[in-house]
Formats: C-alpha cells, structure tokens, sequence
C-alpha cells in the first residue's frame, strides 16, 4: 500500500481525435489494399517537394511558350511596320499612276502608252502590270500542276495505300520538300528548257512553263500532304456508311469523302498558290527574266521575286529605284499573306465541319 500511494498508476493514452484517427485509418487501409506499407512523413515531404517542382517547370513551360508565341506575333508586326513604311516612302517619291504605266514616244515620235519595268535611265518606267502578271503565269500553270499530282498522291496515300507502301511513299514526297530550289532550278536551266523547246518548238528557251514545272517541284509535296491530312481528319462513320449503302471504293472517295474534304483540298491549293508566289531562285534561272505584259505562258516573263532579288543588291539607298523594290515586296507580301489568311479560315470552316 505505501509504493502504491508513492507510484501511482500511469494513466491511459489519450485517444486521437476523429478526425486524426480516420486520415490514419485512411491511410493504413489503402496501404492495406495496395500491399505496401504506409508512407512515412519524409516520403509525403519528398512527393509533395516533387509535385512543387513539377507545377513550376508547367508554369515555366507555359510562360516560355507564350512568350514565344507573343515575339512571333511581334516579328510579324514589325516585319509589316519595316515594308509598309518603305512603301509609303516609294508612294510619296513616284506617283501614283507611274505604277500602272507611261506614255512613252514611239519611234515616229508619237505618245504611246506603255506598261514598262525599266527603273533605270533618263525617265524610269515603274509598271507593276509586267512583274504581277509574269508571278501569276508562273503560279497559275505551276498550281494546275501540281494541285493534280497532288491530289492525286494524297488519295492514294489517304484511301488506297497499305501501312507499308504509306510509310515508304510519304517520307520520299517530303524529302522532296527539302531539295534546295537553286538545285531545281540548276535542273531546268540546263535540262528541263531544252527538253520543253524541243517538244513545243517555242521560240524562247526559258519562259513561264519551265518555271511552273520546277515551281511545281515544290510545291506537291505541300499539296501532297495537305490533301492526306485533310483525308484522313474525315470520320470513319462516313466511310462504314457509304459502305454500307453498297457504295464502291471510288464511289465512296469521289463522292462522300472528298466533298467532305473539300476545305481543305482549298487550302491546299491556296498555301501552294502562295509559296508558288513566293518562290524566288527558280524563277531567276528558269523564266528569262523578261518583264513585258503578255498571257502566253511560253514567253519569257519576270516575277515579282525575281526583280528584287534580281536589283536590290545593286540599287542605290533610299532613292526612286530603291523604294519602289519595296513596294514591290509590300505588294507581294500583301497577296501571300491574304492567300495564307484564306487558306487558315478555310481550315478552320473545315475543322468546325467535322467538329476537329
């Protein structure tokens, strides 16, 4: 009785609050049911740790690629701020009418009308008629083209073309993308020109066709690949249903799967119309680089790109000629970027079509 009363009984354990308890019991079961012990407290501090690091590096992602996204935005602005204010310049230093043509003396003496390209000289000639012109003989033929082949190959490839053949085929169409244009239009200055003269009979050897032709070169592998993707974003319920009404295969591409492509079967054609537009080593080599209004796609012509790349190392700073290459370039610059702007709201129409 006397160690009793000097050491008293030690009391219970508290019990854990509620709460308390069913987090651990919480824990114990699910440990329970995956088999592996419960976490200890610096393993929930590690995993929490990691879980910070990781929503950091997202938001780093997020910000860096916004960030891009807004200087690619700014590029393009100042791209446009640069060339329209040389443009504005060309437009204030010649006149206006100058741009569509000049009344020039003919060899009697008579006052004759001309549309000339001819920035040089006593009284310089600013027609933009020729150049425009000669960029879509060149464009125009060389989108027929390959817009054809194109077509073509991007249903063979979406519709008719095995796994295995599809993976040899497409990456040779694309590899065709990455041949330098100066290569092609090496090829249709020494070759293809000739080879055209001699089945045509034509009288000038290097004329808008052979610049279509290698233009076209480049632009069926964007064409090519355009059509494919178009096709393929087609549902599937489409083709089981046409299938299902006893349609063939031909039946069903011609008239179920294509006219539901047909937006962006479109913008194939307008980004290729573009990059044609804007295609510049080719047409130096290959069009004979005479700028004169005509329609016959056999006759030597000059492109908008061509006359840039052609003067505008060799003109002198700020003055009439000068300028007016940048109007050149404003102009070419709005009709590529109208045709892309098209191409994209062609697209999304499409997208918005098939619910993409």
């Amino acid at each position: 009785m006397r160690l009793a009363s000097r050491f008293p009984p030690r009391a219970a354990p508290a019990s854990p609050s509620p709460p308390a308890a069913e987090a651990r019991l919480g824990r114990d079961d699910r440990a329970a049911e995956t088999g592996k012990p419960p976490r200890s407290k610096h393993a929930r501090l590690l995993r929490a740790r990691r879980r910070g690091w990781r929503a950091a590096g997202e938001w780093l992602l997020e910000r860096f690629l916004f960030l891009n996204g807004v200087a690619a935005i700014l590029v393009i602005a100042l791209i446009f701020l640069f060339l329209f204010r040389e443009t504005a310049a060309a437009l204030r230093q010649i006149p206006l009418a100058s741009w569509w043509g000049a009344t020039e003396a003919d060899f009697d003496g008579n006052p004759v009308y001309v549309h000339l390209w001819q920035p040089n000289g006593d009284r310089p000639k600013y027609s933009l008629l020729p150049l425009v012109l000669g960029s879509l003989l060149v464009a125009v033929p060389a989108v027929l083209i390959a817009g054809s082949i194109g077509l073509a190959t991007g249903i063979y490839l979406a519709e008719i073309a095995g796994p295995r053949i599809r993976g040899l085929v497409k990456p040779v169409i694309e590899l065709l993308a990455g041949i330098p244009t100066i290569v092609i239009g090496f090829f249709c200055l020494a070759t293809l020109a000739t080879l055209l003269q001699n089945a045509t009979h034509t009288q000038f050897r290097l004329n808008a066709m052979v610049g279509a032709i290698g233009v076209s070169f480049v632009i069926i592998p964007v064409v090519a690949s355009l059509v494919d993707d178009s096709l393929r974003a087609v549902p599937v319920y489409l083709r089981e249903a046409a299938y299902a009404m006893g349609a063939t295969r031909w039946e069903t591409i011609s008239r179920v799967v294509l006219p539901a492509a047909v937006s962006g079967v479109t913008a194939a054609l307008l980004l290729g119309m573009g990059r044609a537009l804007g295609e510049t080593m080719i047409v130096l080599l290959a069009t004979g680089n005479a700028a004169q209004v005509t329609l016959n796609p056999f006759v030597s012509v000059r492109t908008m790109t061509a006359t840039i790349a052609a003067e505008l190392g060799s003109v002198p700073k700020n003055g009439p000629w000068y300028e007016a290459l940048f109007l050149v370039g404003g102009v070419l610059f709005t009709i590529t970027f109208l045709l892309n702007l098209l191409a994209e709201i062609v697209i999304h129409r499409m997208r918005r079509r098939l619910a993409l």
